[in-house]
Order: C-alpha cells, then structure tokens, then sequence
C-alpha cells in the first residue's frame, strides 16, 4: 500500500496565502514556458516607450518609468493573485502624481523622484493595510457613474497636460482649463515647433490608426518610426526635445526622503493614487479572472498591488497601477503566468545594461503621443449616455466629478468625488421611500397607498413602512412621516404598526426617538408596534434599554398578524414566521 503525502505545514500553507506566486511556480507546467516567454518579449516592446512617456507626464524623468516597471513586476509576481494582470505605470495615475510633484518639487528633478517615490510608498502601505484588515470592497463604494466622471477628468487633465510638449510649447500649468487657455494663447503667437509637433502629431495618428489591430504592436511602431526619423534628419537640431542619455544599470535600493516638504500633500496624493489603484486593478483583475475561469482574493489583490508599490517606492519608482492596454497584449501574446511579467521585467533590465543609448534620439512629442492616445481610449462616453437615459441625476453626478477635477486638478476633484460618494451612499437613508399601506382587493398582502388609491384603510390603524435603516439623519424625518399619517387617517387611531422588514439597523438618536414617539402616542391614544423586525433590530432596541415601552406584544412576525391581533382574532401571532 502507497505511503500517503505528507500534509503539508501551516507555516507553508500561510506563505503560499500570501504569496500565491509560489503556489504557481510549484504547479508550474513546461507546456507554458513558450508561451510566457513569447509573451513576455512582446510585452516588454510595450513596457520601454509607455513607461517612459507616463513618467515624464508624472513629472520625472523617463528613465524612472522603466524602474518603476522592472521592480514592481518582479513584485507582484510573488505577491499578486491574478495569473496575468501586468503592473506598471499608469495614464489615470500621472495627472495626481503630477500635481503632487509639482507642488512639492519646485523644479527640483532630485525632489520631483524623492516625492513620486515617496507616493508609492504611502500607496503601497496604505494598499497592504486594507487588504491585510480585508476591506478590499472599499473601492466598490464609489458607484460607477461617479467613478466615470472622476476617471474621464483625471484623463482630461492628463491629455491637456501633454499638449504643451506635443505642440512644443513650454506654460506655466495650473489645471486643465488654465493650460488650454496658455496654449492657445502661445499658439495664436506661433510660439508652436512645428518639427516637434509633426512627429508627435504624427505617432498619434499611427498610434490611433494601428489601435485597430490587435496584433499589430501600434506604440512600438510610432515610437521606433518616430526615432528614427529625429535621428536620421537630425530634428533634434531643429528645436525637437528627445530623451537623450539614460542611465546605464539596474535600479537601486533608495529610502526615498525629503527633510522639508508638505508632507499632507504627498499623503493625501499616496492615498488619493492607492485608491484609483486599486479600483482600476480590482475590475481588471476580476475581468480576467472571469475569462481565465479562476478566483481572485481581492483582499489579496491590494496587499500584492500594495508591495508592487513599496518596490516601486524604494527602488526609485513612483505610483504605479494594473494596466488596461499592456495586459491585452500580454494575453494575445498567450501568457499563462505572472513569468510572462518576469521575462518582460528582464527584457527592461538587459536594455538598461546593454544597449541604453537606443533610446537617446526618442522624441518627447513621440512620447506626449502615447500618454494623450492611452488618454483617449480610456473616456467613458458610450456608458454614460446610457446612464444619462435611464437615470439623468446620476449622469449629473458624474458630470459634477468631471467638472471638479477638470476645474481644480486632480487631487481636489478626487476629494470632491470622495464627498460626492459619501452623500449620494447617505441619500436614500437621508430621505428615503416610506409608505402607508392598506388592503387592495383581490391582492394579497398590504401595499402602497400612493400607488393603490383605492386600497382599504382599517378603522384605528395605521400601517406604516419606513424603507431605510433609523439613523440620526433620518429619525426626525421619520417621526415626522409617521405622525402626518397619523393625522391624515379618516378615524381616530389607536395604534400604529411600522412595517419595518426594511429596517437594517438603529442608532442611539433614533432610538431616543422611538422613546419619545411612543410617549407621544400613549398620550394620544394610541400604541407603537412593529412588524417583522430583524431579530438583531430588535436586540439592539433592548440594549437601548426600550423594554420596558417595547414588550414583545409590541413585536409581530407578520404585518397580516399584526392586522388579524389589532382586529381581535385569536392566535393570529402565534407561529407565523
């Protein structure tokens, strides 16, 4: 008889829990090896002029996009969860990194790094944190027409913000709406390179055209055209800005610090990108989770997103995210692992050792290319029309997020989204539905008596449904609400019935105000019961020390039972559940 397998340990099991990159390379099958490498060198084709291009519209220099690319690969291939998700920098982050380094950097290219990188940091921390406390669903409390319009801000700031270096044409900044106003006015004097604006204008018309086929590597084809032609004809003679020397070798480990700087600004940044990132990353991820038929933690999902960013943070990166353009290719290209991200990561690596002067003639107009097409592919439009059809204050919601950014940048319109969320979540327990109901003939059941005129009242009684939880916001509104009532019933009323099914919860205030509503009504006459309360609703009415107004001949299973023990007939709340 064969020995059976060893169970294995629950230390090993715990860092195979945390390090689900482990787990995969154990179950690792040599069938996938071509394909992650095919994969990898096709993808890193993409990694090299991307990442340059979103680390100069972050504020930094373009070498730093590549470290921030290198690092959090090899990350994320331990730490992250989803077999084919490719990490790196990202459009929808550089309009908040810019504006954070800008602030704090004063023109300083060393502080410009030390305080993106400081970002990833406060990003990366604040990612592990919520994931290792297992609120990965925090992100799902930004509803989707608001997520679009601080999203299609955030993209609007990033595209306007690459104008200048498309058109060549150096202003001062100060939001969206600012920058368009410099740049017309610098265009109107002809102040434009028309070189350096027909080689980026150029590249983005390649970029676009090639968008429409998924094989055909669009970037990298306007990228190395656009090289080529600055080299050959010597545009950068001709005032056309490249990237020139880059660094030759590898990242190094650095504690990023700044001895004087606004340290509110870069936290609020590292916060403000932690939560663009994660939420871009947790749709991508479940997305090709679902084509892939696995399960993604999303738990997991933040702490690996999170230690991609720590990389990112102490190996001279900047904030980085999940990227919806690169990981397409990835999966064309047939990735079966994150080792499709390793090789890609390599690939990067061995440009930097070997041949980093292939990069000197790059054009930053060929670069403003990629950020402004990667700008324009991510505007939500087609959705929100549809919202605007079927739910027109969701749509102004979303406009109002748009507006904000594009008006005051990214970090403000962030925050004003943030509040916009917090009061829409707020509203429908602010103000919510509520009802009178009564007996509509040959319908079971009690129902609405705005939508059933005709429904039947009771002599004495009053049914009414409050569709929310009672909390301080509302539970004046609701003792209000109870008491019109009240005072519209055609007889007098001996006792009210709340239909409280919907009820989820109760606070201190609200049941203070019980207190006083069933004092109220005792004077009148009349007597406070409640039908179909949730067991833990009704607990929480006897820790507020209401037993003593409350007893249980004040709580009914049913509202027909409530009705059938108000009309006197016997038995009618025993056992109905």
């Amino acid at each position: 008889m064969p020995a059976s397998s060893p169970t294995p340990a629950p230390v090993d099991s715990a860092v195979t829990r945390w390090m689900p990159g482990l787990s995969v390379l154990r179950s690792y099958q040599a069938a996938w090896l071509p394909n992650d490498l095919a994969a990898g060198l096709a993808l890193a084709a993409m990694l090299v002029p991307v990442g340059i291009a979103y680390a100069e519209a972050s504020g930094v220099p373009g070498i730093y996009g590549l470290y921030a690319t290198i690092v959090p690969l090899l990350a994320y291939a331990i730490f992250g969860p989803s077999r084919i998700l490719v990490l790196g920098p990202d459009s929808a982050l550089a309009a908040p990194i810019l504006a954070v380094v800008l602030s704090v950097s004063g023109g300083d290219p060393v502080r410009a790094v030390a305080a993106a990188s400081l970002m990833a940091v406060i990003a990366g921390l604040v990612c592990i944190v919520l994931g290792l406390l297992r609120l990965g669903f925090i992100t799902e409390l930004l509803s989707k027409p608001i997520r679009y319009g601080y999203m299609n801000g955030i993209e609007l700031t990033v595209l306007v913000s690459q104008l200048p270096k498309l058109f060549a044409i150096p202003i001062e900044g100060g939001g969206p709406l600012r920058e368009l106003w410099q740049l017309g006015r610098a265009a109107a004097d002809g102040k434009t390179n028309g070189y350096a604006f027909a080689v980026g204008a150029a590249s983005l018309v390649t970029i676009l055209l090639l968008k429409r086929f998924n094989r055909v590597p669009g970037i990298l084809v306007a990228v190395v055209l656009a090289t080529l032609a600055v080299s050959i004809f010597r545009l950068d003679v001709h005032g056309v800005k490249v990237l020139g020397e880059i660094p030759q070798g590898l990242p190094t480990f650095t504690w990023p610090w700044l001895d004087t700087a606004d340290w509110l600004t870069i936290i609020v940044g590292g916060g403000a990108v932690a939560m663009i990132s994660f939420a871009d990353t947790s749709v991508l991820s479940r997305t090709y989770a679902a084509r892939t038929h696995s399960h993604v933690d999303p738990n997991q999902e933040m702490v690996g997103l999170g230690v991609a960013n720590l990389a990112a943070g102490f190996f001279q990166g900047f904030p980085i995210s999940s990227s919806a353009s690169r990981t397409p290719v990835a999966e064309a290209a047939g990735a079966r692992t994150q080792l499709t991200g390793v090789v890609g990561a390599a690939a990067v690596a061995l440009l930097l050792l070997l041949a980093p002067d292939l990069l000197r003639y790059l054009p930053n107009s060929a670069l403003a290319a990629v950020v402004i097409a990667a700008a324009i592919g991510l505007f939500e439009i087609k959705d929100l029309r549809r919202i605007y059809r079927i739910q027109q204050w969701e749509f102004w919601l979303s406009m109002l997020c748009f507006a904000g950014v594009a008006a005051f940048g990214a970090i403000p319109g962030i925050g004003l989204a943030v509040v916009i969320a917090i009061i829409e979540f707020l509203w429908d327990g602010w103000r919510p539905h509520f009802a009178v109901l009564g007996r509509v003939p040959n319908l079971r059941g009690y129902h609405d008596l705005k939508r059933y005129p005709d429904a039947a009242l009771i002599d004495g009684l009053v049914l009414f449904r409050w569709d929310a939880p009672l909390f301080f916001a509302n539970a004046e509104l609701f003792q209000q609400r109870l008491l019109e009532a009240v005072d519209a019933s055609p007889t007098p009323v001996r006792r009210v019935v709340v239909a409280a099914e919907p009820v989820t919860s109760v606070d201190v205030t609200a049941a203070d105000m019980l207190r006083e509503l069933a004092q109220h009504l005792s004077k009148e006459g009349a007597a406070l019961h409640f039908a179909e309360m949730k067991d833990p609703v009704r607990d929480k009415l006897k820790r507020f020390e209401l037993a003593e107004i409350f007893g249980d001949d004040h709580f009914h299973p049913t509202v027909e039972s409530a009705v059938e023990l108000y009309l006197g007939k016997p038995g009618a709340d025993g056992c109905e559940q």
